[in-house]
């Protein structure tokens, strides 16, 4: 901790809702992580691809995370509090009170993950419309953005839901209204996930088409007719009721929230560079790609004129750094799928007897098992006869194609322990090569981009982080505090304390550099030919599907 005579005391909240726990971190004004608490909230998945969660659930996660982290420190200190979240959609009534978004009818479970894919033929046919704000989001809407959603409840639940809705939320606004009893809404959030533009707003004309035309006839009142920008201070900051939830004091600054992967970027994305010999350095921000990778991951990018990249959201004006277009791909699942083949394999209890044995975690323990049977090659060669088509829950970026499945290519009857690493290594690959794709489609595109900046927990993974170094031929970025996120939450409570002048002076003096892992340029003749593979196999898969369709 820094000492009262370089600065006075002064701390902010930042508190990181993402799919599967709730985090807190107490962070100070040099973006140093002082104290840290995390806490599980409850998923419900009431059939394949519906994804359900509690807002009260998630509220009382926030409220325990932040005593944790607030405890023994004189509140008098702590400056502003800032919120992130999962882009996922919150249904509350006229009074505020939780909606069922099932038909089983249980009030409490009132929010549609983002992760939820329910709304297939809902988006299919916003897709169908080519109306003219589907240009901001690559051109093809994603089922994981609110407007399908909306229009599935509508369909689905018109009484039980629809009819009695008094406001839809994206949880990064409905956090911020708990907090401060605003209903205002964040310019990220709607311009990023509910097609406002920072420049015309709402646009009648869409919503009209889609048949969601209630939504205008109220004003928006439902989904946000007041934005602020991110880090601007809501309201009159926390109410008395959210002040004693939160163990805070009254009044303390509140922050216009950011979607998780947004604040991600904030935490990294701006971190100074200097004496590290990294090509961004004395480059603009422009330069840089911020990757937040958990359960999915997010490529972030940002331009200071509008870029439109194919299978690509954006540009957004304004949603992460101020005054910047930003330009957001992702892989949909990502922790997720590495998990899901881990934990799948036949191997997976001998894995984890032999981790908990050594006592270390699963992919530790993987990691030192591929480094034993790879003899004199380099770890990454081993899987020259394996490659994995990573989209087993479709593709968001660059090819927006819901409907592509996962592939591998290369198995044998074995199924002992070196085989699971292999295939753990060749799932690894694939989602660095999924990135190497994306990054690809984003620079032809004209986005010029030479340094990745890397946070979330799977930028913990050595392996993880070597491979996307390697694979995409760049160096990377890791941040001094690993939990880059709640730094970036943390920052827009500074901003809306006036304790920095800008969202810009925070990132610079609170984002710090950790370590920097330079791509091995030897290897970059194997990446290239893996990349070949990577492209025919989506090739063969469209191929065969036709086929089978004809």
């Amino acid at each position: 901790m820094h000492s009262k005579k370089e600065t006075p005391e002064k701390y902010y909240v930042g508190i990181d809702v993402g799919s599967a726990s709730v985090r807190a971190a107490l962070v100070d004004g040099f973006g140093t992580v002082v104290a840290h608490a995390e806490q599980p909230i409850q998923i419900w998945e009431p059939q394949p691809d519906h994804y359900e969660q509690s807002s009260a659930d998630i509220w009382a996660a926030c409220c325990l995370v932040t005593k944790k982290v607030v405890s023994g420190v004189d509140a008098s200190y702590i400056r502003g509090v800032g919120f992130d979240a999962t882009c996922s959609l919150v249904v509350v009534d006229k009074q505020f009170q939780p909606l069922a978004v099932t038909c089983e009818g249980q009030n409490y479970r009132n929010v549609i993950m983002w992760m939820d894919h329910r709304a297939v033929s809902q988006v299919e046919r916003i897709n169908a419309t080519q109306h003219r704000v589907l240009s901001y989001v690559g051109g093809v809407m994603s089922v994981e953005m609110q407007p399908p959603k909306l229009l599935w409840i509508k369909e689905n639940l018109q009484e039980s839901c629809w009819e009695k809705a008094g406001y839809f939320f994206d949880l990064p606004d409905f956090l911020s209204w708990k907090a401060t009893g605003v209903t205002a809404r964040s310019l990220c959030t709607v311009v990023c996930k509910w097609t406002y533009t920072s420049d015309k707003g709402w646009d009648d004309s869409f919503w009209k088409m889609i048949g969601l035309e209630d939504l205008v006839e109220d004003k928006y009142e439902k989904i946000g007719n007041r934005v602020l920008s991110p880090g601007e201070s809501v309201g009159k900051g926390l109410t008395p009721e959210a002040a004693k939830d939160l163990s805070l004091p009254e009044g303390i600054a509140v922050a216009a929230s950011l979607i998780d992967a947004h604040a991600g970027g904030l935490g990294v994305i701006g971190a100074d560079v200097k004496g590290h010999n990294l090509p961004c350095e004395n480059q603009p921000i422009t330069s840089r790609v911020a990757m937040i990778c958990g359960t999915s991951s997010c490529h972030m990018g940002v331009s200071e004129t509008p870029i439109f990249v194919p299978g690509v959201w954006g540009p957004y004006f304004s949603a992460m750094v101020p005054g910047l277009w930003l330009n957001e791909g992702g892989q949909s699942a990502t922790g997720k799928l590495i998990d899901h083949v881990v934990r799948g394999h036949v191997a997976f209890p001998e894995l984890q007897a032999k981790a908990a044995a050594s006592a270390h975690s699963i992919y530790t323990y993987l990691n030192s098992h591929l480094d034993l049977i790879k003899k004199s090659l380099p770890v990454g060669f081993l899987t020259v006869d394996l490659h994995v088509w990573p989209d087993f829950h479709g593709n968001r970026s660059p090819l927006t194609d819901l409907t592509l499945k996962g592939m591998v290519v290369g198995l044998t009857l074995s199924q002992g322990l070196d085989e699971l690493a292999l295939i753990y290594l060749a799932t690894i690959q694939a989602i660095a090569l999924g990135t190497r794709h994306i990054l690809e489609t984003m620079q032809a595109a004209g986005h010029r981009i030479n340094t990745l900046f890397l946070c979330g927990g799977l930028s913990k993974n050595p392996l993880f982080v070597q491979m996307h170094a390697d694979i995409t031929g760049k160096p990377v970025v890791l941040s001094k505090e690993v939990e880059s996120v709640l730094v970036g939450a943390a920052i827009l409570g500074a901003c809306a304390s006036g304790d920095f002048a800008s969202i810009q002076e925070a990132m610079a003096k609170m984002g710090k550099v950790g370590r920097v892992v330079q791509p091995n340029h030897e290897h970059k003749r194997f990446y290239d030919k893996k990349y070949e593979v990577f492209l025919k196999l989506v090739e063969h898969q469209r191929e065969y599907r036709s086929i089978m369709n004809s």
